[in-house]
């Protein structure tokens, strides 16, 4: 696939906490930037998240108890704020997960119902 051929896409409604947490349980604890740049990279450029999806994403989440924030330094020597996710947050993702994939089976199987006479 080509450059122009790739579409950027937009998260659906409701994902973007199950993708945040689903990253931190798997690379561990990072920066929004690192996380932006992650998740752009394992989707191949197609999801490309800005500070306004983001941002909102990360304080919904350390509100619910489900990520902790934390100020360090990256390796640059800057502040920053290091998100890791939390055992509520591990728990949470298993339920999110459950819940995603049950609801993708649901939608797939309407979609090919959909297309049958």
């Amino acid at each position: 696939m080509s450059g122009k051929d790739k579409k950027v896409h937009q998260v659906f409604q409701g994902t973007l906490d199950l993708i945040v947490l689903r990253n931190l349980a798997t690379i561990g604890p990072q920066h929004a930037y690192q996380i932006a740049t992650r998740l752009q990279q394992v989707s191949d450029g197609l999801l490309n998240l800005n500070q306004g999806t983001l941002y909102p994403a990360l304080v919904r989440l350390e509100q619910y108890g489900w990520i902790k924030g934390s100020w360090s330094k990256t390796e640059s020597g800057r502040e920053a704020r290091f998100y890791a996710i939390t055992v509520a947050g591990q728990k949470a993702l298993r339920a999110e997960t459950k819940h995603w994939r049950r609801t993708s089976q649901l939608i797939d199987r309407l979609l090919v119902e959909g297309t049958r006479a």
